[in-house]
């Protein structure tokens, strides 16, 4: 490390489907959060690090601000965001492109009495049918609160990442590594492994189902050549696990083979993948479920 080493945290803050899952997995440069189209496909706090000879930036990603009906699973979600703003640096809060409603507005009532320097990157412009509609909107923003920066960008291009990144760096403060150089997330393989099987559900699954799923792993065994893994999928219903089976195991298989793909590009190995469906009733309710699956119970307890 360098004399003038830089470390601290920039926590990623939207409605869902902003595009927050995928910005970070630009900034880093290579696949550690899942998305998919549908709101709510990120659950947890996630950290995605990056490491330089001068710095280090500690991405948080975090679950969309959402007012769905206050499961024990969504107000999971939402003790995820909040604790997530407690020790920030900066807050890369980011919206849609000449989008802003009342979700937008709830987020900004939140940072509102924070200290910390917010950006705000107004994402997906590269969908932009006519551009010149983008300055009238960022002004108009503008004028909502004192933004350390807005700045346009597409995640899905890597239009402005880079800039984003130099805006961020003088914002952090003197301090060592927190993680070292090699390391990406503070998660575990296991983690990756079952959030992988569960994107892939929640992209070809109907609208609702993928928030009555979660996904397990009972065995992870590495031997040095290839990894072994038996994962279950829960759901609420016999309905349910016949639909995420599909006709003939139609929808079990193609969810196998591309989560097993995504393994092997991660951790640089032969994957070996088992998965099986129980059925859990009304677990997205149950803190004892909640607990199992991993998901943070406290505040129902």
């Amino acid at each position: 490390m360098s004399e003038g080493f830089l470390c601290g945290y920039a926590c990623i803050i939207g409605r869902p489907n902003v595009g927050k899952s995928t910005l970070l997995n630009m900034f880093i440069g290579q696949k550690l959060s899942i998305t998919s189209k549908k709101p709510q496909t990120t659950r947890w706090r996630l950290l995605g690090i990056k490491s330089t000879a001068d710095y280090q930036i500690i991405f948080i990603d975090t679950p969309g601000l959402q007012n769905r009906r206050q499961s024990s699973l969504n107000r999971h979600m939402q003790r995820e965001i909040v604790e997530s703003l407690n020790y920030v640096n900066a807050i890369i809060f980011v919206i849609e492109a000449l989008v802003w409603k009342q979700p937008e507005e709830q987020i900004l009532s939140i940072i509102g009495n924070l200290k910390c320097p917010v950006l705000l990157l107004i994402n997906k412009i590269d969908k932009l049918k006519n551009k010149e509609l983008l300055l009238p909107f960022i002004d108009s923003i503008s004028a909502k609160y004192k933004f350390h920066e807005v700045i346009p960008v597409s995640a899905n291009t890597g239009d402005n990442i880079d800039l984003t990144e130099k805006t961020i760096i003088p914002l952090l403060p003197l301090a060592p590594a927190v993680f070292s150089e090699d390391q990406l997330s503070d998660r575990n393989e296991r983690f990756f492994a079952a959030e992988f099987i569960r994107e892939k559900l929640t992209r070809i699954l109907g609208a609702e189902l993928p928030y009555k799923i979660s996904v397990t792993i009972e065995k992870f065994t590495d031997n040095g050549h290839a990894i072994h893994i038996f994962s279950y999928i829960w759901v609420e219903s016999e309905n349910q696990k016949k639909i995420v089976i599909g006709k003939n195991g139609r929808n079990l298989k193609y969810i196998g083979e591309r989560s097993r793909k995504d393994m092997e590009q991660m951790f640089g190995k032969k994957v070996y993948l088992e998965t099986w469906v129980n059925v859990r009733k009304k677990w997205t309710e149950d803190p004892r479920s909640l607990l199992q699956f991993g998901y943070e119970t406290k505040a129902d307890s």
